[in-house]
């Protein structure tokens, strides 16, 4: 069975984009072979920053022959329903055959699909897929139509066997197709003829090329790693920044600077961003005083000096980078520390939040208020969460936040510091974010968690206000994001409030019920990915007090557990037993049935049981419900088991004297809403 080579050679891929890309181009191929017949063992794609590299092995050598039958009209239909059958098929009316089918006898076109051989499948498909590649962005050049990342210069195509390599004969806007391919530009520029997978790999690591985007990272980590050990530093993590520069590079040469002295006082996170932004610099910290001492760039290629001219140079660069990140803090800090922040609150009057919303200054006079709003909800000072939320955003009209918006809330917390402010706000100009992920931690203390509920309440309210909802796959506002953090610091710090209240308040005049069910959409993902049932989620989003999503948590984590019993499981037959029955005679009778049974009309013991039963259990279901107790109220709930199987078994609800079943009507109905106080089980799946 053949093996398929193919690389697609061209000027430099963004990093971003070089990971889809090669998914995509394995895709592409991959389905349009096994689409026209040919199937495979196995396929691998590879990216470095200036190709696309696919194998595919175990090719068939050409696609089966297909023979199918394909049943048209009845030999009586309409010329015209058989002329387009004829169409359809591709056949003329001398290949038809006719059978009998149970409606009458039905023409018959046998359709044959002789095979093909691999290389033609592989020339159009290759063909189709490059020239509908889904690149985000694309650009022509020279006078051709074809579109892609960038310049396309070389397409290497090759189908190999025991026999030999053939090259697959096609020419795309005047690149043709050939077995050669190039290493590094500058250390192996020269043409490369390969033969297949493995003589290519070989040859382009001879030629200062590493094929595999994970070998490179796993190359530069290692080596940074032994660097920095050999000086006594640590490498700061940065998994992404790794993808990064490997797509930087095909031949990765690591090199160590140190950081200049003056820059030293520096945050640390200030180093850290400033080299990994402008210039893709991992940085080296000291484990004795966590601060970032070093760096470690990665060049493309080695050099007769061993990389001296290259670091020095980018020593030069981030010199001066930093020489403007030290201006700034030392500007920021000195008006932190001699003005406090009211300067910078007063400057985000100029900056817009939304253009129907106001500006930033609107905002954080809002959060202020929404602050000391929810401060006694959540045991936070009111006018401390006030004073927080007046400054949280006070960054963002700072000289270094401008530079490094990435450092907003961070830097927030320095020169809250810096003014002097107690330690639980400037805690809270960073925390106010979080969380910003599903993994990120949830604040814990109260005067952040008071202010960052703030913070994602306003934000949802106000777009909720102006009609700027999430549509399908589009969030510009990341509103989802919000609503997740909301709910995550609401549950995780246990804590306890009407959600809808809190909304109105945050903004009176709009209808914010719609928002109450994107909250309830949300949750029901997060409680999802934690295990719960979707029946169970709904079962209790059903029942009143739904906007207090702690309570709602419990009462589905709860359920969850009952219904895992075996009393829980029968119970929830039995509830739907007597709901079924007292909903067909409701929507027959046109009634509800809530009037108030009376036990004097109870015709035997078994129905004077139910009674009993529920006289006892119900202030103690109530009482549960109350302290939000749920397992003691399901526990209560589950006593209502034996008498109720007893009662169905002897008793006839729909009996022929009209009192009697009414009453008994009217019980399932006080059944079914001692039920509805903890879930609405009807919901619950069986």
């Amino acid at each position: 069975m053949p093996d398929l080579l193919i690389e697609l050679f061209s000027e430099e891929i963004p990093a971003r984009m070089q990971a889809k890309a090669a998914s995509d181009l394995q895709k592409a191929m991959t389905d349009g072979l096994v689409e026209a017949g040919l199937t495979y063992a196995g396929a691998a794609a590879f990216a470095t920053p200036r190709r696309l590299t696919l194998t595919v092995h175990g090719l068939l050598a050409q696609s089966p022959s297909l023979r199918e039958e394909r049943k048209g009209p009845r030999v009586d239909a309409p010329e015209q329903a058989l002329a387009g059958f004829l169409r359809g098929a591709g056949v003329a009316r001398e290949a038809l055959s006719v059978r009998a089918d149970k409606k009458g006898d039905v023409y018959i076109a046998t359709i044959e699909k002789p095979g093909r051989p691999a290389a033609e499948i592989i020339a159009e498909t290759l063909e189709k897929t490059v020239r509908q590649f889904p690149w985000p962005k694309s650009m022509r050049w020279g006078s051709g139509s074809l579109r892609w990342v960038r310049p396309l210069h070389s397409i290497l195509c090759l189908l190999s066997d025991e026999a030999g390599a053939d090259v697959i004969p096609i020419e795309i806007e005047g690149v043709r197709v050939g077995d050669t391919t190039y290493g590094h530009r500058f250390m192996a520029p020269d043409p490369i003829s390969v033969t297949g997978f493995e003589d290519y790999q070989a040859k382009l690591k001879r030629a200062f090329v590493l094929l595999d985007a994970q070998e490179r990272k796993e190359a530069i980590w290692q080596e940074a790693s032994n660097q920095a050990f050999a000086v006594g530093l640590d490498l700061v993590d940065d998994r992404g920044l790794l993808s990064e520069v490997a797509g930087l590079v095909e031949w990765p040469v690591v090199l160590m600077g140190k950081i200049d002295a003056q820059f030293l006082s520096l945050p640390a996170e200030v180093l850290q961003t400033s080299m990994k932004e402008h210039q893709k610099f991992f940085s080296l910290r000291n484990p004795k005083t966590a601060q970032i001492e070093g760096f470690i760039t990665v060049a493309n290629r080695t050099t007769a000096n061993q990389g001296a001219t290259i670091l020095a140079g980018n020593q030069k660069v981030l010199s001066a980078r930093l020489a403007d990140a030290k201006f700034f803090w030392e500007n920021d800090l000195r008006l932190a520390q001699n003005e406090g922040m009211s300067r910078w609150v007063d400057r985000l009057s100029n900056v817009t939040f939304h253009n129907k919303l106001g500006s930033q200054k609107q905002r954080v006079d809002r959060l202020v208020q929404l602050s000391a709003d929810l401060a006694p909800l959540i045991g936070a000072d009111p006018a401390l969460a006030a004073q927080a939320a007046s400054v949280v955003k006070a960054d963002l009209s700072s000289e270094m936040v401008y530079e490094f918006p990435e450092l907003q809330g961070l830097m927030g917390s320095y020169y809250s510091h810096a003014a002097g402010l107690p330690d639980d706000v400037a805690k809270a100009c960073i925390e106010h974010y979080a969380p910003l992920g599903p993994s990120d931690q949830v604040p814990q203390t109260p005067l952040s968690v008071t202010v960052a509920l703030a913070d994602k309440i306003d934000l949802l309210t106000a777009f909720w206000a102006i009609n700027e909802k999430p549509t399908g796959s589009k969030d510009p506002f990341a509103l989802r994001r919000a609503a997740l953090g909301v709910i995550r610091l609401l549950i995780e710090n246990n804590v306890s409030l009407s959600l809808l209240s809190v909304l109105q308040k945050a903004y009176p005049n709009a209808d914010l019920q719609d928002l109450l069910g994107f909250f309830h959409d949300r949750l029901k993902v997060f409680l999802r990915d934690q295990g719960l049932r979707h029946d169970i989620i709904d079962a209790c989003i059903a029942v009143s007090g739904n906007d207090n999503l702690t309570v709602l948590v419990k009462r589905a984590q709860a359920l969850s557990q009952f219904l895992k019993t075996d009393d829980g499981d029968n119970l929830l037959q039995a509830f739907r037993r007597a709901n079924n029955i007292l909903s067909q005679a409701e929507a027959k009778d046109g009634v509800e049935y809530s009037y108030g049974a009376d036990v004097k009309y109870a015709e035997n013991a078994q129905e004077r049981a139910v009674f009993e039963i529920l006289d006892r259990q119900e202030p103690l279901i109530e009482q549960a419900m109350n302290a939000a107790e749920f397992s003691n109220a399901l526990a209560g709930l589950a006593a209502l088991r034996a008498p109720l199987d007893g009662f169905f078994e002897a008793v006839q609800i729909n009996a022929e004297n009209a009192v009697i079943r009414r009453n008994r009507l009217n019980l399932l109905s006080r059944i079914r809403a001692l039920g509805v106080q903890v879930a609405d089980l009807s919901r619950v799946e069986a």
